[in-house]
């Protein structure tokens, strides 16, 4: 493998390929690339342009944030899913005003102390927004290593072993280093894709050894299936969660069990009933008397 070379051609590349991304411009502050790492977990990058933009125009520092009800960021979230994470956000931001004088962290251990802030993020924060050198690997940069490095048709289930293959790749100076984390990001959602990689532009076509190889069917067994979305209790809770954002006030509770099950199914006639309990245990919704409203 010819580390060098590599990564020469990934940055590279990098620079006159990629996607115009605000939160990638040097000048975007440390607080608006927290806030793009949490919307960006599980959900495309064109459903988080127009929510993150929004987001920073309303609360550009993270005391602007934890001056409002969380229930704000809920509304905010709209439909980008996983509320939670607009949650997690706000507390975060509280965080980080009280503990840190209003200034995203650029440590580690302190970014990992943030409610929400996993290993993921907390690398990727202190390497996209500090240019610490650290490895940072989402699902796109293991299916690049796992074609390139070690010849295999997908990456498989996330392990330990997914930072040490990107720890060997990174260069030594960070700035290079940050560079490679973004590009290999990159070069894995619109070139080396999961159903349809476009090798004839790859910039490291000539050193990928599943290419190599012939593109064997060698990749390994896929997780299963998620349950399905409609009809589910993930759906009637997202019913309940648009009805409490687009009432900009309390609900009554006989209103959102209606709007969890529209047209309840007597095969899951008790749904609408568990899908407003596990909102209020989650916290997303609080009750008010025989009134429902964001927190």
């Amino acid at each position: 493998m010819d580390k060098i070379g590599i990564v020469d051609a990934v940055n590279s590349w990098f620079g006159t390929a990629a996607r115009d991304l605000p939160w990638r411009d040097p000048a975007t502050p440390a607080w608006a690339v927290l806030v793009s790492e949490f919307m960006l977990q599980q959900t495309q990058v064109e459903r988080v342009l127009p929510r993150w933009t929004a987001w920073i125009e309303r609360w550009p520092t993270p005391a602007a944030l934890a001056a409002d009800p969380p229930g704000e960021a809920v509304r905010a979230w709209d439909r980008l899913g996983y509320p939670r994470r607009a949650l997690w956000l706000h507390q975060a931001a509280v965080e980080i005003a009280e503990r840190h004088g209003n200034r995203v962290p650029s440590a580690v251990d302190d970014l990992l102390a943030l409610t929400g802030v996993g290993p993921y993020t907390a690398r990727a924060v202190a390497a996209f927004a500090f240019g610490e050198r650290h490895p940072v690997v989402d699902t796109n940069t293991r299916r690049v290593i796992a074609r390139a490095v070690h010849g295999r048709a997908a990456a498989g289930m996330p392990a330990a072993r997914d930072l040490d293959d990107m720890a060997k790749l990174l260069p030594d100076d960070p700035a290079a280093a940050a560079v490679f984390n973004a590009a290999a990001m990159e070069l894995g959602a619109i070139v080396c894709t999961a159903r349809a990689p476009r090798c004839d532009v790859c910039p490291i076509a000539e050193w990928c050894e599943w290419r190599g190889s012939g593109y064997p069917d060698n990749a390994p067994a896929k997780r299963p299936k998620q349950a399905r979305f409609e009809g589910s209790d993930r759906q009637a809770r997202g019913r309940v969660m648009a009805a409490l954002r687009a009432a900009h006030g309390p609900v009554t509770r006989a209103a959102a069990l209606a709007a969890a099950a529209p047209d309840p199914s007597p095969r899951d006639p008790a749904q609408a009933e568990r899908a407003v309990s596990s909102l209020l245990s989650d916290g997303l919704i609080v009750a008010a008397g025989d009134a429902l409203r964001l927190p």
